[in-house]
């Protein structure tokens, strides 16, 4: 059901030093900073030849990713996210075995103006899990 691996999300507290370290020590491609206001994020893209990391910064007091950063204040790997063919067919898959949709269960738009959707991490190893449709 899962494809490949399309991005890590990692949080952090000052997205522009992020940024400078992927692109200045490492030498990487980042794109510009964008803001997610549907998420509660701003986000940056590292392209890498096989993936993407998604450097995630709270957008507001509200942000999912400021609860994150409270419990881990140095920042970490958030979540992982893979893409499949068809979200509604996954979801529907997915739920009829046990997991856990976070939301309300449907589809909200992504970074990339795709359909994502949410997985509980207790469902998944304790990983929270992000689907996007290729």
């Amino acid at each position: 059901m899962i494809g490949r691996l399309n991005h890590v999300a990692i949080a952090v507290k000052d997205i522009e030093a992020a940024t400078a370290v992927y692109r200045d020590t490492l030498g990487a491609e980042v794109s510009a900073k964008e803001a997610q206001p549907d998420h509660g994020v701003s986000t940056v893209f590292i392209t890498l030849p096989n993936t993407k990391i998604e450097l995630l910064e709270p957008l507001g007091e509200n942000s999912p990713i400021a609860k994150f950063l409270e419990k881990n204040p140095s920042g970490g790997i958030h979540h992982v996210c893979y893409e499949v063919d068809n979200i509604i067919a996954a979801r529907d898959r997915l739920v009829a075995e046990g997991a856990r949709i976070l939301g309300d269960g449907e589809p909200k738009i992504g970074a990339h103006g795709k359909p994502v959707l949410f997985l509980h991490p207790k469902d998944f190893l304790g990983t929270l899990t992000e689907l996007e449709e290729a």
